[in-house]
């Protein structure tokens, strides 16, 4: 098969590359688009390596019909539109996927619509509601709202009925973020969030705040929540060392500090997770009340031009790859 390889010179060409095997319990899916994540970057610099024995290719999503079905596998059949979460191995024409990790497209969306979702909304949903336990009228400080997970993470918010704030680079980006539900809208350019955050709140603070940026950002997200207030770091892109850091905040306020990601966990908890976030999203996706949204599409021969893309911050949603048919 052909699929998107990396060259010794930070290349992205597409070459030629082993058919997966699926064993019993997985599915054979031919690959019709796929989606750009942050840790594709991180992997193409030799930075993020894959779980140990998962496809070295690239990509960690994706969209596309059954070919092949493992013996094990039930409620299946070939040509099925489905999509789903991956550990690595979507920049090519196919994959193997655990049949309880895939997820049938709703009728209304698109191959590149699917593709937008899993990683993207798979990450906000196990940071808001398993690990951040957010309920309804509780306050959100959404951290790169305008990415994709922030994107995702501000429509799950608002469908069980939390107040969202968030944070972006950008005006523009920040009307995207208002016209899916956020309340208050940053632009951190202009400055700290901290006192827009404390005068929205009525200096009560917010109850669950997602990071993706880590030290620069640190001191005042520990202002910025309320008592039992709780992060969830999902990235550090601004840096991992906090100097001088005084515990006292954190027993005060009753503060929890969660670190978080999706990709080395275990196969049964990602399954757990897909099994439920499908019975909370697919009927939302299906009726349009949540959706992904797409800022560009490049076909997977420009690959590396998404990554440029995606590296200089110009993306507001997600970044989809169409693959060639084989």
């Amino acid at each position: 098969m052909k699929a998107v390889l990396v060259k010794p010179d930070d290349q992205l060409e597409i070459g030629d590359a082993p058919m997966p095997i699926p064993g019993e319990d997985y599915l054979l899916v031919q690959v019709k688009s796929t989606a750009l994540n942050r840790a594709d970057i991180l992997q193409r610099k030799g930075l993020y390596p894959p779980p140990e024995g998962e496809s070295l290719i690239m990509g960690l999503e994706m969209s596309g019909t059954i070919e092949k079905i493992g013996k094990k596998c039930t409620g299946w059949k070939k040509g099925d539109r489905v999509f789903g979460l991956l550990a690595g191995g979507s920049y090519a024409q196919y994959v193997k996927i655990h049949h309880q990790m895939a997820l049938k497209i709703p009728e209304s969306l698109s191959f590149d619509q699917a593709a937008a979702i899993p990683e993207t909304f798979l990450t906000a949903y196990q940071a808001i509601f398993w690990l951040g336990n957010l309920q309804k009228g509780e306050k959100i400080l959404i951290h790169a709202g305008a990415s994709g997970v922030g994107i995702a993470a501000i429509q799950l918010s608002r469908e069980i009925g939390a107040i969202i704030y968030v944070t972006a680079g950008s005006d523009e980006k920040l009307k995207i973020c208002s016209k899916l539900g956020a309340g208050l809208n940053w632009n951190y350019k202009k400055g700290s969030f901290l006192p827009a955050v404390m005068e929205a709140t009525n200096k009560q603070g917010v109850n669950l705040i997602l990071d993706f940026i880590g030290q620069p950002y640190f001191e005042d997200n520990l202002s910025a929540l309320a008592l039992d207030g709780r992060i969830i770091f999902l990235s550090l892109m601004g840096g991992n060392l906090i100097q001088n850091f005084n515990l006292r905040q954190l027993m005060s306020k009753r503060i929890q500090l969660i670190g978080s990601t999706l990709r080395n966990r275990s196969l049964a908890y990602k399954i757990k997770l897909t099994r439920d976030f499908g019975e909370f999203a697919l009927p939302r996706f299906a009726s349009g009340k949540i959706k992904p949204v797409i800022d560009k599409i490049y076909s997977w021969e420009e690959a590396k031009q998404a990554h440029e893309y995606m590296e200089a911050n110009k993306n507001a949603g997600k970044i989809v790859l169409k693959v060639s048919e084989p």
